[in-house]
């Protein structure tokens, strides 16, 4: 299981608890309440213990922790019961390493400006070539590694994104005509 279907299944408990919350019999409600809870602290408990023994273990399988860190379903799961090692900023720094190859020739970099409130803040620096689809690429690849990385972000600001610029239909004429001849 992938971070987005982690997503998924989240997103169905979420709507079938909301099912249960909308039932006209308390005693239903409760006892789905109760389901939840125990389910949680029962799963949260034994990843806890996990990552004990893998800080205990950390001197003879150093690369463990980073190991269960990078497996998405996992790093999920630490996230939802506040298990993970690494805050935000950490997160995203590492996920925009990790995107920082596939962007392409065009991107001179991105850096991290902040995180503030559950807003991210990047820069986007040599972003394309003027057309916008590099660029508009670009900025959804970032997107989209902030998000795996860190779900708990409420939004993502991204500067130094140009729009794309509108061509001109005389340009693409003329460029036609000129090859025809």
């Amino acid at each position: 299981m992938d971070a987005r279907n982690v997503r998924t299944v989240g997103d169905r408990i979420e709507a079938l608890v909301r099912e249960f919350e909308g039932s006209p019999d308390p005693r239903v409600r409760e006892r789905a309440e109760e389901l939840v809870r125990l389910l949680m602290e029962l799963y949260g408990s034994g990843l806890a213990r996990i990552v004990e023994i893998v800080a205990a273990a950390a001197d003879a399988a150093p690369d463990l922790k980073q190991r269960l860190t990078e497996d998405p379903l996992v790093a999920s799961l630490l996230l939802l019961h506040g298990l993970h090692p690494l805050d935000t900023p950490a997160r995203i720094r590492e996920a925009l390493d990790r995107v920082r190859p596939h962007l392409g020739p065009g991107c001179g970099g991105v850096t991290l400006l902040g995180v503030e409130g559950g807003v991210v803040s990047v820069r986007l620096e040599g972003s394309g070539n003027g057309s916008g689809s590099p660029t508009v690429a670009m900025k959804h690849a970032v997107e989209r590694a902030i998000e795996e990385a860190a779900p708990e972000v409420a939004r993502i600001e991204v500067e130094g994104v140009a729009e794309p610029v509108p061509r001109s239909p005389l340009i693409q004429i003329q460029r036609r005509v000129v090859r025809e001849t």
